[in-house]
């Protein structure tokens, strides 16, 4: 005859053993979710450390004249501003730097710069060195054509009683050199910068006339 107090003894063990085990293995995915979002908020914070600075355009803040361009009924110093940056992403092998008017009555923006394949053991930028003589452009860097149709900077020029233009200066931490074809376009240099972009980092500093 069948011991049905054995079997339910059986069955109770087996229960518990299971609720043990259930306890377990929620305890386990606790601790793997826990470090999962640990490494996850570590790589952001790592992420977010890199920055860009400036000892002549700050965020928010208006340009100085020295930034704007001369020509096309500016009259300004038409230099590019001192730029430095810090903590790049891990496997970095180049930057790029540009300056971007999203207020521009275009359709399309403006870009008054776009330098790229700058060596990554730089971290810099003197003031001027978008001058299109190349003469404090880091060795190995390009300057691209910008809209006003010369390679190197071009300083803010914003229709009169146009209001604040926003002028986005942003350095690129790359995975690689860009290999560019002669005479790319700004659209091109920029969709080839945003594909190898390992982090970034930006002030956007205004200015008007």
């Amino acid at each position: 005859m069948v011991d049905l107090g054995l079997i339910r003894f059986s069955l109770g063990l087996y229960d518990e053993r299971s609720y043990q085990l259930e306890i377990q293995m929620k305890k386990s995915n606790n601790k793997f979710a826990i470090l999962f979002s640990s490494l996850l908020l570590s790589t952001s914070l790592l992420a977010d450390n890199f920055t860009l600075s400036s000892t002549d355009i700050a965020h928010g803040e208006f340009m100085n004249k020295a930034q704007e361009f001369e020509g096309f009924g500016c009259s300004g110093g038409n230099q590019s501003p001192q730029l430095s940056w810090r903590n790049a992403p891990k496997g970095t092998e180049a930057f790029a730097i540009t300056a971007y008017d999203p207020d521009a009555p275009t359709g399309s923006g403006w870009w008054h710069w776009q330098i790229v394949n700058i060596p990554a053991a730089v971290n810099s930028l003197v003031a001027g060195s978008g001058d299109q003589s190349n003469k404090s452009t880091p060795t190995g860097s390009l300057q691209i054509t910008n809209d006003y149709g010369a390679a190197g900077f071009g300083g803010a020029c914003p229709p009169e009683g146009h209001g604040a233009h926003r002028y986005q200066f942003t350095v690129h931490a790359l995975s690689k050199k860009l290999e560019l074809p002669e005479n790319a376009s700004g659209a091109l240099t920029g969709y080839m910068i945003n594909a190898h972009t390992l982090g970034s980092s930006t002030i956007e500093a205004l200015y008007k006339r």
